[in-house]
C-alpha cells in the first residue's frame, strides 16, 4: 500500500527527515508516532501531497507522490458520499451553517467526513479523536474497523499511546527524522525489555 525509500525533507538547514526508510500493508492500522519535531507530521504532509520531499520517494497504490499528486475524486461523486457521513456523524442540522460557527469537535468531524468520503485505500488520520464526542469517537472506530477488515489500510498518528496501543496492528516511532522502532506494540515492549508501551516510547526518543 505504501512505500517509502530514502525519504528526506530539509527547511533550510533544518533536516527534518534523515533517510526514512518504511512499507506499510494491505489491511493494516499502522501507527505513525513520534516527539514534538520528530519528523512525524512532515511524513503526514508529504503523503498527504500537501509537503513535497527534498529527496527520497514515496508512493502510495503504486503511484509516485511527486509525479502523480492530483488524482483527485469528481465533486458529483463525493457529494453522493457525503451525506451518510453528515448524517453519522450528527451534523445534519448543522450542514448549512458557516462553519466559522461550529464547535472544534463539529470541526474535527467536518475534516473526518472530507476524508472518508473519498472511500480511500489508505486513510491518513492526525490526532482523528481530538475533540469528538464519545458517540463520535466510538463510530470512527468502528468505520476504522471496517476499513481494514476491507483488506485497505490505515495511517494512525496520535500522542495518545493507549489508543494506539490498544488500536494499531504494528507502529513506527520516528525521533529527529528517523525510524528507531518498528513492530507491533507488544514485540517492540518485549523486546526493549519495559514494561508498558509509554515506558518504550520515552526511552527511545528522550
Amino acid at each position: 500500500m505504501v512505500e517509502i525509500h530514502e525519504l528526506t525533507r530539509r527547511y533550510g538547514n533544518l533536516e527534518a527527515l534523515r533517510g526514512l526508510n518504511l512499507s506499510i500493508l494491505p489491511g493494516e492500522t499502522f501507527g505513525l508516532l513520534g516527539p514534538n519535531g520528530a519528523g512525524k507530521s512532515t511524513t503526514i504532509k508529504i503523503l498527504a501531497t500537501l509537503l513535497r520531499p527534498t529527496s527520497g520517494t514515496a508512493r502510495l497504490l503504486g503511484y509516485d507522490l511527486v509525479d502523480q499528486a492530483n488524482d483527485r475524486l469528481s465533486p458529483t461523486e463525493a457529494s453522493r458520499r457525503r451525506d451518510p457521513l453528515v448524517d453519522a456523524f450528527a451534523l445534519t442540522d448543522d450542514i448549512g451553517r458557516p462553519i466559522g460557527g461550529y464547535s472544534k469537535g463539529m470541526k474535527q468531524k467536518v475534516l473526518l467526513i472530507a476524508a472518508l468520503q473519498h472511500d480511500p485505500e489508505i486513510l491518513l488520520l492526525d490526532e482523528p479523536l481530538d475533540g469528538l464526542d464519545v458517540a463520535a469517537q466510538e463510530h470512527l472506530k468502528g468505520i476504522l474497523r471496517k476499513h481494514t477488515a476491507a483488506g485497505r489500510t490505515v495511517i494512525y498518528s496520535s500522542h495518545i499511546l493507549e489508543v494506539v496501543e490498544r488500536i494499531c496492528d504494528r507502529v513506527g516511532i520516528i525521533h529527529r527524522g528517523r525510524l528507531v522502532a518498528l513492530g507491533t506494540p507488544h514485540q517492540l515492549i518485549a523486546e526493549n525489555g519495559q514494561s508498558s508501551f509509554a515506558e518504550l516510547f520515552l526511552s527511545l526518543t528522550g
